[in-house]
This record gives structure tokens, C-alpha cells and sequence, in this order.
């Protein structure tokens, strides 16, 4: 029986795809943490955690680095908020170019009980354009750019993409008629929207900024619904103001872009919708399952993504460092136990490896004292022995 703790309000769905060897919230020494936006920066992992799902996308709630050196598998759901997001852009796309924002705050302003005139005169002030025939940039076509691409196609418009890291299951959604550039200027040079789909990392953070909005087509249109930090708000701020830039749009806020005219700024919400967070619960409950029945890494964060077939009766795993000899050490340890390996399998994910060994046999103390000596050695943060069910 597997335990399993939540944080913050997981939807129902998710909750009831657990099976029978799950129970939720019903012991403080869990296996599992299935979270959405809870801060477990500072938190106290109990010994019992195995592994920590979030049920969204962003991790930067999870110390990933500690977690890994307790021997905790991290988690996120690629995917499950995409259509949400791309949804919200589209939206804003048809708000900023029939010029919505402001006609809002010209109607609130203009109420007085006969205003047609004034609003029949007044109302040209606010005509805009339509999307079919514009040129959409998406920058980074993952799970929720490649879902922008076409949508801005099925509308008429011209998209160009660019991805330097583009996997191939994200190269076969993308419609053929996305054209390719070879770098973010190209890409923005002649786009009236420009819309930014990247992960957040140490190559991202500040990936738009000065020089590229130099590049953009005059009195274009920004957004960034990835993660603050990856566009240079202070520069755009001044784009905005000079005009370079028409309108951005942003899901997160900070002081250098509050209260700018020709700034939106949404709280966040790009994912929030009740499909998205239903979409999250169930992945992540999956995704829980999976991980402690199978030990198979699909979406981790801090490991390497590994999906091995289970057909022994026994598996066992360990997470460790990435250092020489450490499959060697593993395969030694069950050799001088007389336990036979039928298949072994090892990745790496920078200084984190992980090794799944299968076996025919492993009766309990002979189970104990593996783990044992392998948790012995000193590059190894968890070993774990799963019965095949």
C-alpha cells in the first residue's frame, strides 16, 4: 500500500484515478507529495518521500537539488495546461489588435445617458486590425508554442517558429506550412505578434532583450506567458514607451512593467482553467502510480527519462551519482548475493544517474541486505526493491 500526501487543492478527477493501492492523505510518512503550487523550498522531507509530482508545469517551488539527494524523484506534467495557454494567447492576440483594452477604458469613463454621438465620433479612435493575413513569431514550439503555430494558421495567419531544441514528437505536431528561422531575429523581423514558449533555464533567462527587440518589426505586438525572467521587462518597458513595441502582454507581474499604458499583465493564469487543472491531477496521479509501481521516469525533472519494460518479478533501482563504476559497484553487490540479472538499464541527467536492474529472485533478507550495501556507497542516494504486481 502507497501513501500519498497533496498540497493545495487537487481536482477530484486526479484524486479518483488513483487504484486501491493508494490511499490519500491518510498517513504523514507519505511516498508521494502530489502538489501544485505549494513552496516546498524550505520544507522538511519526511524518509518516507520517494517522490514529489507537481501538477503543472513550473518546478521552481521544488528545491530540486535537495530533493535529488535524498533520493527524491521530481516530477512536472508537461502538456496538461498547453491547450489553456494557447487558448489565452489567441484571445489576447484578437484583444490587442481590435485595440479592446482601451475601448474598455474609454466606454468605462463615458457613461453619461445619451453618449451615442459622442461614441458614433469617438469609436474610430479604436479600429483595429484582424489577425488573418498578420505574421505570428512563436518562439519555442513545445508542448503549447507548436499548439499556437496551428491555431494562428487555422485562423489565416502567416507563422514562423524558431526552436533550436526541437524533439521530434514536437516536430510532428506542427503543420508543415510553420516555416523555420534559423535564429529569434530572424524569426521576429517582419511579425506583427511575437509570442514566447520557452522552459526556463540557465540558457533562457533573459533570452529576449535588447537586441531582439531591435529586430522586431515596428509597432509589434509581445507576449510572454513562460516565465518571468526569460524577457527583459526593463527593456521592453522602454520599447513600450517608445513606441517600438504597440502592446505587451505578460502572466508575470513585477514593478518595472506595473501600471505601464500599453501593458497587460495577467495574474498568472495562463494554465487556469478547470480543464487544465483536471488535465494536471490525472497526469500527475498517473504519473505518481507509475513512478513508485514501475520506477520508470517518464517527465522527471531531476533524472534521466527512462521507460523500461517491467517483466521480471522483481526490479530493483537506484538513484545515484554520475561518477565511474557505479554500475559495476551495483552488478557486484547483487554477484556476491548470487542474484541473477536479467536486464539492466542506466542513463545519466548531468551529475544524477539512474540504473534499473531486473531479477527473477529476491526473497526478503536477502532484499534488506542488498539495499543494504548498495546505500552503503557513498555516491548513492536511494536504492528501491519493487515487486512486480
Amino acid at each position: 500500500m502507497f501513501q500519498v500526501k497533496t498540497f493545495n487543492a487537487i481536482a477530484k478527477t486526479g484524486l479518483e484515478t488513483f487504484d486501491d493501492n493508494f490511499k490519500i492523505n491518510q498517513s504523514e510518512d507519505p511516498d508521494a507529495y502530489l502538489i501544485r503550487s505549494v513552496n516546498l523550498l524550505a520544507a522538511e522531507f519526511p524518509e518516507s518521500l520517494k517522490t514529489i509530482v507537481r501538477c503543472g508545469v513550473g518546478y521552481n517551488n521544488v528545491p530540486l537539488k535537495r530533493a535529488t539527494e535524498k533520493g527524491i524523484a521530481v516530477f512536472n506534467t508537461p502538456g496538461s495546461n498547453a491547450n489553456a495557454v494557447k487558448e489565452l494567447i489567441i484571445a489576447l492576440m484578437i484583444a490587442t489588435a481590435r485595440n479592446l483594452f482601451a475601448a474598455n477604458a474609454y466606454s468605462n469613463q463615458h457613461t453619461e445617458a445619451d453618449i451615442s454621438q459622442r461614441t458614433e465620433k469617438d469609436k474610430t479612435k479604436f479600429n483595429g486590425t484582424e489577425l488573418a493575413g498578420k505574421r505570428l513569431a512563436v518562439i519555442g514550439l513545445g508542448n503549447v508554442g507548436s499548439r499556437v503555430a496551428n491555431a494562428a494558421l487555422a485562423l489565416g495567419m502567416k507563422v514562423v517558429g524558431y526552436d533550436p531544441y526541437l524533439s521530434a514528437n514536437a516536430a510532428w505536431r506542427i503543420d508543415n506550412k510553420v516555416k523555420r528561422a534559423g535564429s529569434i531575429r530572424r524569426a521576429v523581423k517582419n511579425a506583427d505578434f511575437v509570442t514566447i514558449h520557452v522552459p526556463k533555464n540557465d540558457e533562457t533567462v533573459g533570452l529576449f532583450s535588447t537586441t531582439e527587440i531591435t529586430a522586431m518589426k515596428d509597432k509589434a505586438v509581445l507576449f510572454n506567458y513562460s516565465r518571468i525572467g526569460i524577457a527583459d521587462n526593463k527593456a521592453v518597458v522602454e520599447a513600450v514607451k517608445s513606441g517600438k513595441i504597440a502592446h505587451y502582454c505578460t502572466d508575470f507581474g513585477e514593478p518595472v512593467i506595473a501600471d505601464q499604458p500599453n501593458v497587460t499583465i495577467t495574474p498568472h493564469i495562463g494554465g487556469s482553467t478547470l480543464e487544465a487543472e483536471s488535465n494536471g491531477a490525472v497526469q500527475g496521479a498517473n504519473t505518481v502510480m507509475n513512478y513508485l509501481k514501475s520506477g520508470d521516469t517518464k517527465n522527471s525533472v531531476n533524472l534521466p527519462n527512462m521507460t523500461v519494460p517491467f517483466e521480471a518479478p522483481y526490479r530493483v533501482t537506484v538513484i545515484h551519482q554520475n561518477v565511474p563504476n557505479m554500475v559495476g559497484q551495483i552488478a557486484t553487490a547483487m554477484a556476491e548475493r548470487d542474484i541473477n540479472i536479467e536486464n539492466m538499464a542506466n542513463a545519466a541527467k548531468e551529475k544524477t544517474a539512474y540504473t534499473v536492474v531486473d531479477v527473477n529472485s529476491i526473497d526478503g533478507d536477502e532484499g534488506r541486505d542488498l539495499v543494504e550495501a548498495l546505500n552503503a556507497i557513498k555516491e548513492v542516494y536511494r536504492v528501491r526493491i519493487i515487486e512486480h504486481q
